[in-house]
């Protein structure tokens, strides 16, 4: 496709800025309708535990649902064909479903925190605490960069504006709603935002698939395709999309500040079916978008600039008309937007109650108004880091690997100290170190796959499949099944898996920094002494503001009788 039929498709400035003003005048309307001439504290880092289940499912779908995931998806149907959007939205949605149990834990243990971390702290210690502040903050940072640069490629694609125009807007517009009322304006508006992006879904792909010729373009263009991709139970897709993804979103969803500050705001009776109705909205929704991707490819489309990225705004441009091209801006826009206030709401939050309220302060002495300037200044701070890293339109694809990577590395110390007594400072602390420190050099090829190495990394990786699937169990079922289930994953990978899984790096990498985290966590607790008493949590953790007003329930099911 050339630019001059591109451009024909583009909006007009005046219609953009439109459509701009439209979307960020309404979010900052609501912000406005719910702030308090004086927050507290508490209200701005989790809104009082208190949130009801509309406005919490519809707020864990918007935050789980970024600019980039959209993307993502599509990228996968474009490039493993119809099972790659499947992969990528199926096990993603099932990882949400996956949180539940633990988070039900992890709510009991710590019913008044505002951070895992924060948690982590009253469990361990300081150093602890700091290694999940610390990945939370860098990958949180990386997250708001990433949507603003989508936001500002999306600018510079469909009007008249350039990419940086584009992404000092789209920062503009989330400081401008979230700057006052914290995560309260980020839950409130992702309601809004998460309809929006439903029902744009609903509307333009049945529209783009009947424009681009309907169930004839499947046998038209099926020479596109090579066997692999023809293939809805590739193995392609799943050894380089699905596997990875389902260590990886497992990790997200662990040891993420988004998920977990989502978690301890919504009332507690309602995390089930809260985290239910959350799986199902995101997958729909992604796995919807990623259908772009598998329509291009059939189509035998080239991505524009050879940017794979560029795919859904190109089957935008080339298939829809004036009306719901203004809808589908709307919706990449909510996508962004609905993340990006969700990462300054946890840096916010992270700042406010980690590094000041435990470790500045101390609980008993943080002054909550200094809290609040705390996190107001920290979303500023972290909006103008994030435009400086855009601006120059930097790649992040190996820091978002890193982060995941350590995320994944802190999933079996961070769900066994929710559990296990026996679980010390020191085994937390050892063990995610080592395991990211073995990480890197498989992840990035750093060492030779010769026999002895790679023979390592294969075992591993097979211990890894056994901790994911353990892990996964355990959550529902207990410490009996989940060890039966990691056991058998594990054998039965065995003979599979050892002898090719190091040649999946990206696989390998995130299994390998499971299986060694889990390891040496065990190794150094099991005769561990030490028998921790979990009541203590409650007792160390707390709200910061003396004189707290119970929170105004943000959905109007939350009034009824618990």
């Amino acid at each position: 496709m050339s630019s001059e039929e591109m451009a024909v498709q583009q909006l007009s400035a005046p219609v953009t800025i439109f459509l701009i003003a439209l979307f960020f005048g309404g979010t900052l309307f609501m912000s406005i309708m719910i702030s308090k001439k004086k927050e507290n504290a508490d209200g701005y880092m989790n809104a009082g535990h208190n949130i009801g289940f509309g406005i919490a499912a519809t707020s864990m779908t918007a935050t789980w649902i970024w600019a980039s995931s959209m993307y993502a998806s599509a990228t996968a149907g474009y490039t493993y064909g119809i099972s790659g959007p499947i992969h990528y939205g199926l096990w993603g949605a099932l990882m949400i479903l996956f949180i539940y149990p633990f988070g039900r834990r992890i709510r009991a243990v710590a019913p008044r925190a505002h951070t895992l971390a924060e948690v982590m702290y009253a469990r361990h210690g300081r150093s602890s605490q700091l290694m999940l502040a610390g990945s939370n903050v860098l990958g949180s940072v990386i997250s708001l960069t990433s949507n603003l640069i989508a936001g500002g490629a999306l600018v510079a694609m469909l009007s008249p504006f350039s990419f940086t125009q584009g992404i000092v807007v789209m920062a503009a517009g989330v400081l401008l709603y979230t700057l006052w009322s914290g995560f309260r304006a980020s839950v409130l508006t992702d309601f809004a935002q998460a309809m929006a992006m439903l029902g744009a879904v609903v509307v333009i792909i049945p529209v783009v698939f009947f424009a681009a010729g309907g169930p004839g373009m499947f046998e038209a263009g099926a020479q596109n395709l090579t066997p692999q991709q023809s293939n809805f139970f590739s193995s392609d897709a799943f050894l380089h999309q699905g596997a990875p993804y389902i260590a990886a979103v497992l990790a997200y969803a662990i040891g993420n500040q988004t998920i977990a500050q989502r978690l301890f705001a919504v009332r507690e009776d309602l995390i089930k079916p809260t985290f239910i109705t959350a799986t199902i909205g995101y997958g729909a929704t992604v796995i919807g978008i990623g259908m772009l991707g598998v329509m291009a490819l059939y189509l035998g489309m080239e991505p524009m600039g050879g940017d794979v990225n560029n795919l859904i705004p190109q089957m935008a441009t080339t298939f829809l008309g004036p009306i719901l091209l203004c809808v589908f801006f709307i919706m990449i826009i909510g996508a962004l937007a609905s993340t990006a206030d969700s990462d300054l709401a946890a840096l916010s939050s992270i700042m406010m109650a980690d590094v000041y309220g435990q470790n500045v302060a101390g609980r008993k002495k943080a002054n909550p108004k200094t809290m609040l300037l705390i996190g107001r200044v920290t979303m500023i701070v972290a909006t103008a880091a994030a435009l400086y890293f855009a601006s120059g339109q930097m790649s992040i694809l190996d820091l978002l690997v890193f982060v995941g990577a350590l995320w994944g590395a802190l999933v079996f110390p961070v769900i066994a100290s929710f559990y296990w007594g026996k679980v010390t400072n020191a085994a937390f602390t050892v063990s995610t170190l080592v395991a990211v420190a073995i990480f890197i050099p498989v992840r990035f090829e750093m060492l030779p796959m010769i026999t002895p190495v790679g023979l390592v990394v294969d075992v591993l990786s097979v211990v890894g499949v056994g901790v994911v699937l353990g892990l996964m169990a355990f959550g529902f079922f207990g410490l009996k099944p989940a060890l039966w289930v990691g056991s058998i994953a594990a054998i039965v990978t065995a003979p599979f898996g050892i002898g090719f899984l190091h040649d999946y790096h990206v696989l390998s990498g995130s299994l390998v920094a499971y299986a060694v985290s889990t390891l040496v966590c065990y190794l150094m607790s099991f005769r561990s002494k030490e028998s921790f008493d979990f009541a203590l949590i409650q007792k160390r953790i707390g709200s910061f503001d003396s004189e707290e007003e119970p929170e105004k329930a943000l959905d109007d099911d939350t009034t009824s009788k618990r």
